[in-house]
């Protein structure tokens, strides 16, 4: 039932009561803008992980974010969102796959009776999250994936560990219509996405990279990001990029996506701050790579509390997000696992930095109206929050090891170790990322230089 499907994210409050029943051209304009600086965020993490991958491998990588965006929109338009958004089918876990399928009901659709926007749009809003959250899980499995095996596992993760996850948190119940267990029966405060995107991610990733197992000389062999440039310009695009992202999720151009913006923009600040400190401290230089790994550690972290935190709590959650993940990033050496981006170490720490954080740090003068243990609020909303992040965690863990064992058996997921020595882009795509001697007989000599490697080695 259209009329009844009630969306609104980052707060517990039921807009039903007086909420507009008419589309408004001021929020329906804020939130394709919005998408689009969703959609903007792409390209810009293609920038950030291929220049942190060395340079025969930088392609590859960045046709993992471009693959992931043309696989998971069209199949978050065929099954995906509906999936995710439709009427749950029992215990909160996943909606209806046939409600939505295909976005042909939302054509005629104005709002829900609940928001002010299309139903529509807020739709590919919602899928662009998704988009985004897959491509992040490539940068653990950086330098030794086939593209072919990539693009049928996130395919199959986006339909199995993504959209459920998003059901559970996103889909708030309304007349007529039940959502999610997370956000409807438990109370888990997540405005954008810490657990189904932060915590999601990582946890998808920390399986992936144990699949695939190590790269190549991990632990020996120095595998430093090949052109910082790259790197800087992505993090530069994905924070503008992010402002959508989150301030985008109050569906509206109000007051809450106001309050959100600067949160935002003071997060991101403050992890990079952070980290820039504690690498100064620790190993006597500030770097362009700590700069911007430390502002995405903030930026993960504010993404579900952003709606919870003051301006000043806001700066805390940002600059603990960048220390902390800046000592998390050495867990990969400890532990033994090759998460080559460090995907967990940002995005898995710092989305259960920013999911805890809220049971902690939350004020209810913000948007969500509630108070976390330092504001007087007790420990109730942390014990949610801790139960939530630890469902996201292991349900996401367990779901994507499964899909990559089953990918892997079936297919290969991993490239042969001399094609990975030689690097991934000749191999797989037939290119390269710098072709520093063009001449006329480029095309020829390409072919002439990859031998009989296309013809033996599947993407």
């Amino acid at each position: 039932m259209l009329a009844s499907l009630h969306f609104a994210r980052g707060t517990r409050v039921t807009p039903l009561l007086g909420a507009p029943t008419t589309l408004d051209s001021g929020d329906t304009a804020w939130l394709l803008a919005a998408s689009a600086l969703v959609l903007l965020m792409a390209p810009g993490l293609a920038l950030f992980y291929g220049g942190m991958v060395r340079s025969k491998s930088v392609l590859n990588m960045m046709m993992m974010t471009f693959g992931s965006l043309a696989a998971i929109t069209i199949l978050w338009v065929l099954v995906g969102y509906s999936l995710a958004f439709g009427d749950d089918l029992g215990g909160g876990l996943i909606g209806d796959p046939t409600q939505y399928a295909g976005l042909g009901q939302l054509m005629e659709a104005s709002s829900n009776g609940s928001s002010s926007v299309p139903l529509i749009l807020f739709a590919m809003f919602q899928g662009l999250f998704c988009v985004i959250t897959g491509a992040l899980v490539s940068g653990a499995i950086a330098d030794r994936a086939r593209f072919g095996a990539w693009m049928v596992f996130v395919s199959v993760w986006t339909l199995l560990v993504y959209a459920p996850v998003a059901h559970w948190i996103f889909d708030f119940s309304a007349e007529g219509h039940t959502g999610g267990w997370m956000a409807n029966k438990l109370g888990v405060l997540d405005f954008a996405g810490g657990t189904a995107v932060e915590i999601c991610s990582g946890a998808s990733a920390l399986a992936l990279a144990l699949v695939l197992g190590h790269r190549v000389g991990f632990g020996k062999e120095a595998m430093r990001p090949h052109n910082l440039t790259l790197v800087m310009l992505g993090a530069g695009l994905l924070w503008f990029g992010w402002f959508g992202f989150n301030a985008g999720s109050a569906l509206g151009a109000n007051q809450t996506a106001a309050v959100v913006f600067v949160a935002t923009l003071l997060a991101g600040a403050a992890g990079s701050l952070g980290w820039l400190a504690l690498e100064r401290l620790r190993d006597g230089h500030a770097t362009s790579l700590g700069a911007a790994s430390g502002m995405v550690a903030g930026l993960v972290a504010i993404t579900p509390s952003c709606g919870s935190l003051s301006p000043l709590g806001s700066i805390v959650m940002g600059a603990v997000a960048g220390v902390v993940c800046a000592l998390a990033v050495g867990m990969k050496y400890r532990f033994g696992y090759d998460d080559s981006l460090d995907v967990v170490g940002v995005h898995l720490v710092g989305g259960l930095v920013g999911t805890l954080g809220i049971g902690l740090l939350a004020t209810s003068v913000a948007p969500a109206g509630v108070d976390g243990l330092l504001y007087g609020g007790g420990v109730s909303q942390l014990g949610k929050q801790t139960l939530g992040a630890g469902a996201v965690l292991a349900y996401a863990f367990v779901v994507s090891g499964m899909i990559g064992v089953v990918v892997d058996k079936l297919m290969g997921f991993r490239i042969d170790e001399e094609h990975e020595i030689n690097g991934i882009d000749l191999v797989v795509h037939a290119e390269t990322a710098y072709d520093l001697h063009a001449t006329a007989g480029a095309r020829s000599a390409g072919h002439a230089i990859l031998g009989g490697l296309t013809q033996t080695e599947e993407s």
